[in-house]
């Protein structure tokens, strides 16, 4: 059955979803900040929660791939979770939390936790990586967790992390389960199996861009909105961007989009969120730059190269020296 969503020509931030679908527009997927002792600075990371809130964003992600989940502690990941639920609760903004992996049982039981942390909406599921199952076996792998899951689910289809292509119909087979609500869509590019699940989705299945890059063409084909790691920077205008694709303003939308396009491009220049982080270091956002091993800190040609950026601001503004 094709959704009215399909062909609504693209998101705007908020409003009430059906079916425990997250809303439409900008969702970011805030990174861990460290303080000088290599310690989570749980401060700077409330403060960038209410920043990123209050700049229109339609809701957060906790623990994923963007905040270094892998390498951190079990502690500090409930310290993490802890405080951006609490944020999203006294915000009335909607939450994700990166949970699961290429383990069903074990993902069953991470998403079984995500039931007692109040103010957690959905959860951010990865297609199993590494062992790379069938189509079929991911199917299955969905429909059990589905089943026992307190949250909703929300699958991160990121074929170049787990060696594993979905077509269209595959999609379109986990979009149609109870409890499946939507996509982070990142394929690397946009290709034929994109325009073919855009065209036809399931009911109450919200594709969301996943490659910050192609954001703005995703808008343009009826994407609900995109999780954002770029939108650390300059979130106003991403969700500008949003609306503007919404309201059918094609102009500011492509002028927006080809100045946005550019500063995630900056912004992944080196591995995510290395460039991010020393750009939010540098604007006094955050208390260092430091990311933990095996990623190494962002070089400072990466870093200067984003901070010269506009960032899809009106013409002649200053570049990121201050937040945006």
């Amino acid at each position: 059955m094709t959704s009215d969503r399909a062909v609504s020509g693209g998101a705007v931030s908020g409003g009430a979803t059906s079916a425990g679908v997250p809303p439409r527009g900008v969702h970011i997927p805030l990174i861990t900040p460290f303080d000088a002792a290599g310690e989570v600075a749980l401060d700077a990371l409330e403060a960038l929660a209410h920043d990123m809130l209050s700049a229109g964003a339609a809701g957060l992600v906790a623990l994923g791939t963007t905040a270094e989940v892998a390498t951190l502690s079990a502690a500090e990941k409930d310290a993490v979770l802890g405080t951006l639920a609490r944020v999203c609760r006294e915000r009335g903004a909607h939450l994700m939390a990166g949970a699961g992996n290429n383990d069903t049982a074990a993902s069953r039981d991470a998403l079984a936790a995500l039931g007692k942390v109040p103010g957690v909406a959905a959860a951010l599921t990865l297609v199993p990586y590494f062992t790379r199952p069938s189509a079929a076996g991911v199917v299955a792998h969905f429909t059990e967790l589905a089943a026992n899951s307190p949250v909703p689910l929300v699958i991160y289809h990121i074929p170049y992390r787990t060696g594993q292509e979905l077509d269209a119909d595959t999609l379109r087979t986990l979009g149609a389960l109870p409890g499946v609500v939507g996509v982070k869509y990142a394929t690397g590019g946009i290709g034929a199996a994109t325009v073919d699940l855009l065209g036809e989705l399931p009911d109450d299945f919200a594709v969301f861009a996943g490659d910050d890059l192609f954001f703005s063409p995703l808008l343009a084909m009826g994407a609900h909105g995109g999780i954002l790691a770029s939108a650390h920077l300059a979130t106003g205008r991403y969700v500008e961007l949003a609306g503007a694709w919404a309201a059918g303003d094609v102009p500011r939308a492509r002028e927006l989009g080809h100045r946005l396009g550019a500063l995630s491009a900056a912004l992944f220049a080196e591995p995510n969120p290395t460039v991010i982080k020393g750009v939010l270091h540098a604007q006094g956002r955050i208390p260092t730059a430091s990311v933990r091993l095996p990623l190494l800190p962002a070089g400072p040609a990466a870093v200067d190269g984003a901070l010269r950026l506009p960032a899809g601001q009106d013409p002649g503004a200053p570049g990121l020296t201050a937040a945006s």
